[in-house]
C-alpha cells in the first residue's frame, strides 16, 4: 500500500491513518526515522522504562559534586 502526505510551508506533516494504525501511533508517541542510502523508514519508539531510567540516575549520581565539575570542567 502507498500512502502519501504532502509538507506543510514549515516542513510539517500530518502522519497518515494508515501508518498510525500500522505503527499503532497514538498522541505523545515518538517516531524515529532510519535514512539509509536514500530511504527513510519510519519507526515508533518504545516508550522508556522509566522505573530502570530512575535506577540508572541513582547510580549516575556519584559523580554529581562540586569536585567532579572542577576536575572534569575543561574537557
Amino acid at each position: 500500500m502507498d500512502v502519501i502526505s504532502r509538507l506543510t510551508s514549515k516542513s510539517q506533516t500530518t502522519v497518515p491513518k494508515p501508518v498510525r494504525d500500522a505503527l499503532d501511533l497514538h498522541p505523545g508517541d515518538a517516531i524515529r526515522y532510519e535514512i539509509d542510502d536514500g530511504e527513510v523508514r519510519i519507526r515508533k519508539v518504545p516508550p522508556a522504562d522509566v522505573a530502570y531510567l530512575r535506577a540508572l540516575r541513582t547510580t549516575l549520581g556519584e559523580w554529581d559534586s562540586v569536585e567532579d565539575a572542577a576536575a572534569y570542567d575543561d574537557l
